[in-house]
């Protein structure tokens, strides 16, 4: 897809604050002025805003003012106004009762900040899992022309002599310590090899997943996900980065240039090669949604169903987002697709290059992490969507972290009402649970938990761990880490807090799981399921006031990517008159 720069110059957005005699004008410069700020900065020049998602609490991105002045530094090389501006931060590790809750609040958050301010063009600066989906709703909703840059995975993590991927290790060494294998101070000397660098998680997680998505929609610089926190290269990305966006307002490069239907389409069969995470589903309908791009869940099963995973990193396969970087990253993986037919070659980056214009000269370093097309790590990667009555709306399953002999199961149902009921039952040795059983948990999704919290990975019970068993069938209508693995069907929908079937599944039901023909059947008469949806009553009153009233009021499910109603579509960056 050719881009057409749009004539310059020409007068800027900001220049409605800076461009001028009048006493407005005067009065944004001079207290802009206050800072130091030389006149001739104000003359013309495009403002950048760096929306920083940088917080203390928000480990991932603790990291990210460093990056800002790299980002600075490239603003001012390219003739550009940077402007610094701390956003809303998001932090899956620590953020309760869950960061998705809060994905929506800051995306409003961020687009009335882009919008209210002067700016001409924005650099996104994120990396935990929730700051990249909430920035580039944002971008798309106010459409002004905005670039990515993620602050990088952390270093591989390293435990006596064992390659320790982060959050992938902690559910298998928990589940370990739960199974007798080992010793809980064994798990706490772990501990300091998970995390042992600045940066996000070093496994094929929901960060490292969306920092893909973000450069296969074209939103980033090609090379900018895999790039460790602690490189020098990661430096010089951002500094490009802010080059980059410079130019992008001249040329007037705008998100709804880039995000097309072909530009999802790429992502989705880009997340099935690299084993994504299961969120990038929610994550990309939902920006999809602000752009005008109808995309839904049949979208993800087509596109991603004969791609087959050939990035072999945790949790799917071995090795971590540093071999990754090294064997080259994801433009390997994106020419591998675009010359296996797979990818729109034509889509347009923010490079103002092509796809496959970025990636067409790039080698594969390690065959052994990004692999040849006939020895893939699964055949049919992608995200599998599952029907059936017992989600009438959908479920999805992640084939490549799933253990093949229960793609295809039938077992009874052993029932949790939500996350209290299963953290109390779970570890009983009386519980009625075998590994032919399917555990289900209810009341997990956007309304239920609230927020959709990452629960859907249930541990198993200790005593069928203690068999040597690691897997069994998980259903829920929550989320789960992209760190996580097994055979779990998440997102079901309708969700139980609204009346789906899941809410009316009780302990002993028969349940029917069929990958291969996307089937998820809970096996009872029509007339019975019937009477007990007439029969169901709400568990929990809604709530009343703040945030939490709205997110129950408005948050959509999780098949159409949980946003906000009112939230759908791109509003654009006109704002109401000055008032001073």
């Amino acid at each position: 897809m050719a881009f057409t720069p749009k004539t310059w110059p020409r007068k800027l957005r900001s220049q409605e604050w800076f461009g001028g005699t009048s006493r407005d004008h005067i009065y944004h410069r001079s207290w802009m002025k206050n800072q130091g700020f030389p006149a001739d900065l104000f003359d013309g020049r495009p403002v950048i805003g760096i929306m920083n998602t940088w917080s203390e609490l928000t480990p991932c991105n603790a990291h990210l003012n460093d990056l800002a002045q790299r980002v600075k530094h490239g603003i001012y090389e390219a003739g550009g106004f940077p402007v610094e501006v701390p956003v809303f931060s998001t932090a899956e590790s620590s953020f309760r009762p869950t960061a998705m809750m809060f994905r929506n609040l800051a995306s409003m958050a961020v687009e009335e900040q882009m919008r209210g301010q002067p700016i001409d063009g924005c650099v996104l600066m994120v990396g935990c899992d929730k700051t990249t989906p909430s920035l580039l709703m944002a971008a798309a909703s106010t459409d002004l022309p905005s670039i990515v840059v993620t602050g990088g995975p952390m270093l591989n993590g390293w435990f006596r002599g064992e390659r320790v991927g982060s959050g992938t290790h902690l559910w298998k060494f928990s589940e370990a310590v739960k199974a007798g294998e080992m010793t809980q101070a064994d798990f706490l000397d772990a501990e300091a090899a998970m995390s042992r660098s600045p940066g996000s998680c070093n496994t094929m997680g929901t960060a490292s997943t969306m920092a893909s998505m973000a450069e296969a929609l074209g939103m980033a610089l090609s090379g900018n996900a895999a790039i460790p926190a602690v490189d020098s290269r990661r430096r010089m990305m951002a500094q490009l980065t802010g080059r980059r966006i410079v130019q992008m307002v001249r040329d007037d490069l705008k998100p709804s240039d880039i995000l097309t239907r072909e530009a999802f389409e790429n992502a989705i069969r880009v997340n099935g090669a690299i084993g994504g995470s299961t969120n990038a589903v929610i994550h990309l309908m939902a920006i999809a949604g602000r752009v005008g791009v109808d995309l839904t869940l049949d979208d993800w099963d087509r596109l991603g169903r004969e791609v087959p995973t050939i990035v072999n990193l945790m949790p799917s396969g071995k090795y971590l987002m540093e071999e990754f970087f090294y064997a080259g990253g994801l433009p390997v993986v994106i020419k591998r697709l675009a010359e296996a037919g797979l990818l729109h070659r034509d889509a347009l980056t923010v490079s103002g290059e092509t796809a496959w214009e970025q990636v067409r000269d790039v080698q594969n370093w390690n065959e052994d992490v990004i692999l040849p097309a006939d020895r893939p790590l699964t055949d049919h990667g992608g995200i599998a969507v599952l029907r059936g009555n017992l989600a009438p709306n959908g479920a999805v399953l992640k084939p490549s972290a799933a253990s093949p002999h229960l793609l295809v199961h039938r077992g009874r149902a052993v029932v949790f009402e939500d996350i209290d009921d299963y953290k109390a039952r779970i570890n009983d040795e009386a519980l009625d649970i075998d590994e032919t059983c399917v555990m289900v948990m209810k009341n997990c999704g956007p309304r239920g938990y609230p927020g959709m919290a990452e629960v859907g990975n249930m541990g198993l019970p200790p005593k069928v761990l203690r068999k040597g068993i690691t897997d069994m069938v998980r259903i829920s209508d929550a989320r789960m880490s992209g760190t996580a693995y097994g055979t779990v069907v998440l997102h079901t929908a309708p969700e139980a807090a609204v009346g789906g079937p899941l809410a009316v599944v009780r302990t002993g039901d028969m349940i029917e799981l069929d990958v291969p023909n996307r089937r998820l059947h809970l096996d009872i008469p029509d007339a019975e399921l019937a009477a007990r949806l007439a029969d169901w009553q709400p568990s929990a009153p809604a709530p009343r006031g703040g945030y939490a009233q709205i997110f129950h009021d408005h948050v959509q499910g999780a098949d159409t990517g949980a946003d906000f109603d009112f939230l759908i579509g791109c509003r654009g960056a006109d704002v109401g008159k000055d008032s001073h």
